[in-house]
This record gives C-alpha cells, structure tokens and sequence, in this order.
C-alpha cells in the first residue's frame, strides 16, 4: 500500500462493508467479505493507516481492526508468493460448454452434461458410450487383463502398487473399429488430438479393490520423469468411462473438494490439470468397490503427440 490517503469513493465503500462485517457478530468477527475489501483496497494504493482508519470509523475496535488487517494483508501476501513458484500452466483439454448446454455433439454421439466444475476442472458426462459398446470393451479387454501397475518413479518404468488393486490391460490406439469411433469421440468432446492421447486401458475392480487419491500427472520432481516425458510431454487431462453397473460403492473421488462422482453404465467423468502441481486439485481416486465389480475406461491425454 502506497501513504496516500484514500479517496472520497474509497471512504464511501470502507465505511459501508466493515459496518456490515462488525454488525454480523457482536465479537467482530471478519468476514470473507471483509478480508476481501482489505485486498482491494491494498491493490488500489490504499495506505495501512487509511484502511485501518476506516475500520475503526466504522466501529471496529482498534485491535480487532489491527489484527484482521495484517492476519488478511499477510495471508494475501503468502498466497501470491505460492502462486509465483507455481510451474506455468499448459494448455489443457477442455470441452465447448458455451452458454452452459445440457447436452453437446461429440463426433457421432449426443452426450449429456451433467455436471461442469471450474475449480478444478470436472465434468461429468452422460450417455458417452452407449451400453453395447461399454460390453463390447469389456469383452475386448477381458482376455487381457494383469494386475494393475503404476509408474515407478526412480525409472520411468512400471511396477505392482499395493495402492492401486486392480487388473487392468492398455490397447492399442486405434486398435480397432471401436476404439477408433470412441477415440474420435473423446478428441470432439474435449477438443484434443487423438494423436496426443495415450492408448485406452481398461480396469477391472473386485470386491474390496481400490485405487488411492493420487494425480494422474507426472511428478517432475521424480528422476524416472523426464523418461516419461519424452512421449508426448506431461499429461494435461483424464477421461474415465463407467463400463457397467456397480451395486455398491466404486466411486471416483475428489478429496480437494468432496466430490464423488458415481460409476454409473456408460457414463464419463472428465477432469484437467493445467500444472504438474497440486495446486491443480485433481487429486482424485477410486473408491473401494462393497458389491460386485466395476470395469472403467481411462483415456489419459499428453501435452504433445504420443508414439
């Protein structure tokens, strides 16, 4: 904040919002409101003196109005400093959901939108696949199956994970009729190039099985990473298929927001992240199946062309 003094309409606002925030709780608590108007009036020049002038104007006492104002000032302060050590963002995956549709065209299918979440980016799509397809993969991929491995983080290679207990199998892309047609579909509905998707795998969970929240992005603090990311760059954004009906549980979650989006038949659940960091909040998982099974699709899309 800069010494001047604040200006006449500055005045006005200041003597407006903290009346609200004091008259909200008879121990002066600040409100998000609040702290809200401290940060602007800090990114329009606005002295310390001159906000905490307006403060007590408006009735705070001195050292509420201290303290919420250098605990708000000093919390903005850190956040920015989080925010320039952030990686640049890449550009991601992302679906037209202009003027907030309910359902759109995806290359030879209407899909429905169910729901659309900006932070982070989740949407939940209806009737991507339909139910003769769902069978079709299962039945491709059924002979296939091994248990389910994740990346190793020293190598760049594969290995058994206790954390994900699953059995799963990669196709080809382009493998087949199939998987071209649900190739095309995925790259219309979220605007990327088949060419820089990885191959569909397909997971098969038991009772009891499970993958724990994890990202789906290449940690680049990890020395096997730049091995991965030879083909096709870091990944940007997941698509997961529902392949059938669970009886119970098998959910994916999103712990960063309390979010689980139930494994329902044909349905997709699409998310992006735009940094290699958690500050994505595409932490995410699968949920322990209780009864029966459940068959997923996941199509991970890259930076740049996968080969």
């Amino acid at each position: 904040m800069s010494t001047q003094t604040v200006s006449s309409k500055a005045s006005a606002k200041a003597s407006t919002q903290p009346t609200q925030a004091a008259q909200a709780s008879s121990a002066q608590a600040a409100s998000p409101e609040l702290r809200q108007w401290i940060i602007e009036q800090a990114q329009a020049g606005h002295s310390p003196e001159s906000v905490l002038k307006a403060m007590t104007d408006a009735g705070w006492h001195e050292a509420v109005a201290v303290a919420t104002l250098e605990d708000t000032l000093a919390g903005h302060l850190a956040r920015q400093r989080e925010q320039d050590a952030l990686p640049p963002p890449s550009p991601v995956p992302e679906p037209d959901l202009r003027g907030s549709p309910s359902s759109v065209f995806a290359h030879d299918r209407e899909v429905q939108v169910l729901l659309s979440m900006r932070d982070p980016r989740v949407v939940v799509f209806g009737g991507f696949m339909s139910h003769e397809e769902c069978d079709a993969l299962i039945e491709l991929a059924r002979p296939r199956l091994a248990r389910s491995e994740t990346v190793h983080n020293e190598t760049g290679g594969s290995e058994v994970n206790e954390a994900r207990t699953s059995h799963g199998m990669f196709f080809q892309r382009g493998e087949s009729e199939l998987l071209r047609r649900i190739e095309a579909r995925i790259a219309a509905l979220v605007n990327w190039p088949v060419e820089n998707g990885e191959g569909v795998q397909v997971l098969n969970y038991k009772p009891g099985a499970e993958y724990k929240a994890h990202y789906d992005y290449f940690d680049p603090a990890q020395p096997g990473t730049a091995t991965i990311l030879k083909r096709g760059g870091q990944r940007v954004g997941t698509l997961v298929m529902y392949l059938n009906a669970v009886e119970a549980g098998g959910g994916t979650s999103f712990p960063d927001v309390q979010l689980e989006v139930a494994p329902v038949k044909g349905n997709a659940v699409f998310f992006a992240y735009d940094r290699a960091h958690p500050s994505s909040r595409s932490l995410h998982g699968g949920s322990p199946v209780v009864a029966g099974e459940k068959w997923v699709a996941t199509k991970w899309m890259r930076q740049g062309r996968f080969d």
